[in-house]
């Protein structure tokens, strides 16, 4: 009986360390599952340079890119302008005196002011997409591209006026009062001449009519980086950032 009583403390007392150590090794494998896990979802959260594709373009050649595109754009959109800006009807009429009058038709003269205002308005409508469109184009976000994107606003006014101008004058009249013929009986010629794209002709006029999208585009761009968390802005290569760690006791004080 003696002999029996001590078998089963035995067993008692090793089935009580074994379910001990089995509870340690569990409780030491859901801490090292938990940690696994957290490493997982801490590497999943922190955007890293090895996370993200190295771009098949460099930064210049995505600037050149965006120039050009912007051009092509530009070229197009000049042609568009063409055809949305209202053309100005004018008269050049031989007075009884024998002086020639060259004036506009009732308030056609207001078209002179809208076809240059609608020139602008497209352009910059056109900037403000583009920095938007620009800023998209991830991997390469920096003042390089906003440097790209400024003068590709510039490039692109610059091209739509030379394309607008060239058309606009081969589908309307241009008129030259003073050689337009006219006699006692045939005093009166109407016309329908080309609208302007500039304001006026001044080299201020010109130069603000073409630096003008160009300031928006800079403007959405900037207010684009501005609102961006990231000091990278989210471009390649990308910049870790190390969150502060608070250090933790050594020991409990006793």
């Amino acid at each position: 009986m003696s002999l029996s009583g001590e078998e089963q403390k035995a067993a008692m007392s090793l089935s009580g360390e074994e379910q001990k150590a089995a509870m340690s090794l569990s409780g030491e494998e859901q801490k090292a599952a938990m940690s696994l896990s957290g490493e997982e979802q801490k590497a999943a959260m922190s955007p890293s340079g090895e996370q993200q594709r190295t771009p098949r373009l460099s930064r210049s050649g995505a600037a050149a890119i965006v120039v050009v595109a912007m051009a092509v754009a530009g070229a197009v959109l000049g042609a568009v302008w063409v055809w949305l800006a209202p053309p100005v009807h004018t008269i050049v009429a031989l007075t009884r005196s024998g002086e020639r009058i060259h004036t506009y038709l009732g308030g056609e003269a207001d078209h002179l002011f809208i076809a240059s205002a609608m020139f602008i308005g497209l352009f910059v409508m056109f900037a403000i997409i583009a920095a938007v469109l620009v800023w998209q184009w991830r991997a390469h976000r920096g003042p390089v591209m906003a440097a790209a994107l400024w003068v590709g606003a510039v490039v692109a006014a610059a091209t739509a006026a030379g394309v607008g101008a060239a058309l606009v004058h081969w589908r309307y009249d241009v008129v030259d009062a003073a050689a337009v013929p006219l006699t006692q009986d045939d005093r009166v010629r109407y016309f329908t001449e080309a609208p302007p794209v500039f304001f006026g002709h001044d080299p201020f006029q010109v130069a603000a009519t073409l630096l003008l999208p160009a300031a928006f585009a800079a403007l959405v761009y900037a207010l684009m980086a501005v609102a961006t968390p990231r000091d990278d802005l989210g471009a390649w290569p990308a910049v870790d950032e190390h969150p502060m760690h608070v250090p933790q006791p050594v020991g409990t004080p006793t």
